[in-house]
């Protein structure tokens, strides 16, 4: 008798949610930022890069190992505000 007594554990067990995954990675969209096919893109709202948001620049990630990041710096007036997921973030004012 004793051996069936973690049954109902066990049911309760499997009627529990299962936890929701954790990716690590950035709610990144679009085919390109300024162009189509450029390799920074933008950067959607998550519970980490919701800080960085702002109604007056577009959120931008780029590859850490991209070249001539310092032009897209120059070009787009770009300021740094985080590194995560081995891409750069960086805040661009649209204004």
């Amino acid at each position: 008798m004793r051996r069936f007594a973690f049954l109902p554990v066990l049911a309760l067990i499997a009627c529990a949610p299962a936890p929701e995954p954790v990716t690590g990675s950035l709610p990144i969209f679009g085919d390109g930022y300024r162009f189509k096919g450029d390799i920074c893109r933008r950067v959607g709202e998550d519970d980490f890069t919701n800080q960085f948001l702002d109604d007056a620049a577009d959120l931008v990630a780029c590859p850490e190992d991209a070249e001539n990041l310092g032009v897209f710096v120059i070009d787009t007036g770009a300021r740094e505000v985080a590194r995560r997921d081995g891409y750069v973030l960086y805040s661009v004012p649209i204004r």
